[in-house]
């Protein structure tokens, strides 16, 4: 799977998000197209279109939403409005940042790695045949984490191989992703998940679903459809006068 992702070029795929907030859940749905070097992306979510470039336009995104203003908006990936109850930025479309979790996790646990990783077997998922296979964390826990300096929620999560949204959630003194301080003392959880599952397309050995539980029980879950594997984009495609767009 890791060697898998490290050979994607490009990726056009539809993908369902259901994610816990709150300790509600939301559903989104999107459509998504990803060039990976040089990373550009184009997506849509119910009627708002998404268009971002590495390089490109200040490093904000080109929205069109779908509804007030009825305007293009330039939009910052980390910022409130484009991430606003969401547990992932646009910045981790695609697999590289699911990969390199579990990377870490598997260099985390040498020798022990049959403790941690199974292989369940294999089932049929959205119509594709995959293997199944699930990582367990039973020492999965919030620990106390000492703020250095500089580092904000984004940076100390990139830094652990865990998820900053998680961290948000569970420090209700913290009010956003930079609302913290060197010293300050927060809760951060000891794994990205304490069981994660994952199914593995047999073809191209990439994961199109995935079921990633806290000790809450499920927290976010994501299934691909109709993935294509290093299709060919035209050469405006990730240009707001490519022909269909909306901008």
């Amino acid at each position: 799977m890791i060697n898998a992702i490290a050979d994607v070029k490009g990726l056009k795929y539809n993908l369902k998000i259901t994610e816990r907030t709150k300790g509600k859940f939301n559903y989104f749905s999107s459509s998504v197209k990803l060039n990976r070097n040089p990373r550009k992306l184009y997506l849509t979510t119910n009627g708002i279109e998404v268009l971002w470039t590495v390089g490109a336009n200040k490093g904000d995104a080109l929205v069109k939403p779908n509804s007030f203003p009825y305007m293009n908006l330039n939009l910052d990936p980390l910022g409130n409005l484009m991430r606003d109850g969401q547990h992932h930025t646009i910045n981790e479309m695609g697999f590289d940042y699911f990969g390199n979790i579990v990377a870490y996790n598997v260099l985390k646990t040498g020798s022990n790695f049959d403790d941690y990783f199974k292989l369940e077997g294999e089932e049929i998922l959205n119509g594709k045949p995959c293997y199944k296979f699930s990582i367990n964390n039973p020492d999965f826990k919030f620990f106390d984490y000492t703020v250095l300096k500089g580092e904000n929620l984004v940076s100390i999560a990139r830094k652990l191989h865990v998820g900053e949204y998680m961290i948000l959630e569970n420090n209700k003194k913290v009010d956003g992703y930079k609302d913290v301080k060197a010293g300050q003392v927060i809760k951060v959880p000891t794994a990205y998940a304490k069981f994660v599952v994952i199914y593995l397309d047999k073809q191209l050995f990439l994961p199109v679903g995935s079921r990633i539980s806290d000790d809450k029980g499920l927290y976010e879950q994501y299934d691909y459809f109709n993935l294509q594997l290093n299709p060919t984009f035209e050469e405006n495609e990730f240009t707001r006068k490519f022909k269909g767009y909306g901008f």
